[in-house]
């Protein structure tokens, strides 16, 4: 399969980081990858299509993603978008600006969670947007210096305490789940990642990590936000979407592969969770992409 476009940045070793300021029309860049973090603001886009690993979604007027996994593939396409105003302004900065010796601190704890959920992708919330809009003009108009850099910083923190973020891609983008501080839930998104193709019951999990069906259930939805059904099928949806993109499998074969019994209840749950049925998925994204 070939590789989607790697994107190499003007970001060099001795910069902190790097802010890009434009007006435009029109969306033109390819879905992408590339080594550096990235904060993306997006103003006057409404309708536009946003892609992050496997989420694809409308957006609204007012957008920002944060992207800090270097293999993330990412864009925008105009799709709906009407606007002939779009304003974009993107912050890249290397990894280790923020390094882990740092992010151990205390008082830094939602920034260090914050990069963490950050692997699969984040959206925030119109209402953490609009606190920091104006701060993400003025760092671009005085972009230059020390200032600079603990502004930044001062964003990056503001957006970390956020309670409506969103994560984007699926885990099986990035198998990281040590996020819900819990080994058991850790133990139990393992399992789930490795047997997805198989019929996996709530009470196989359960016993796995030694607790009642009942008491399992509470304790997952308590810890992750959500259902352990939801969580089992967002698993198989990512594999399913990988197998979308990556393979020219038909959608019948993708279907069962990723633990789904029947083709219709495949179709249902995938356009309830994407908007878009599996073939559409497919469409969109194929079209969207540019390959090396």
């Amino acid at each position: 399969m070939n590789t989607v476009f790697r994107e190499v940045t003007p970001l060099s070793n001795k910069d902190c980081f790097m802010i890009f300021s434009r007006e435009k029309t029109e969306f033109t860049f390819p879905i992408h990858t590339h080594a550096e973090c990235e904060l993306n603001f997006i103003e006057n886009a409404a309708g536009a299509k946003r892609i992050v690993g496997d989420s694809i979604e409308e957006i609204g007027d007012l957008e920002l993603t944060l992207i800090v996994n270097p293999n993330l593939e990412h864009g925008w396409t105009n799709h709906n978008c009407h606007s002939k105003e779009i304003k974009e302004i993107t912050i890249q900065f290397h990894r280790d600006l923020l390094n882990d010796q740092l992010l151990q601190k205390n008082q830094l704890c939602s920034l260090r969670e914050m990069l963490q959920r950050a692997n699969y992708g984040l959206t925030f919330s119109r209402g953490a947007i609009e606190q920091i809009k104006e701060r993400l003009y003025s760092l671009y108009s005085e972009k230059e210096g020390a200032h600079s850099v603990f502004k930044l910083f001062g964003i990056l923190y503001d957006l970390s305490l956020d309670t409506s973020m969103r994560e984007l891609a699926s885990p099986t983008m990035e198998s990281d789940v040590k996020i819900y501080k819990s080994r058991r839930i850790e133990k139990a998104y393992n399992y789930m990642l490795e047997n997805y193709s198989r019929e996996i019951h709530l009470s196989d999990v359960a016993g796995l990590v030694g607790m009642t069906e009942v008491s399992f259930s509470r304790f997952f939805k308590k810890r992750t936000s959500r259902s352990f059904v939801d969580s089992l099928n967002e698993i198989r949806l990512g594999y399913a979407t990988r197998m979308l993109v990556d393979t020219t499998t038909s959608v019948a074969e993708i279907c069962f592969a990723c633990g789904f019994n029947n083709i219709s209840n495949f179709n249902r749950i995938f356009k309830k969770k994407k908007g878009c049925t599996p073939k559409e998925f497919r469409e969109n994204y194929t079209e969207s992409r540019i390959f090396l």
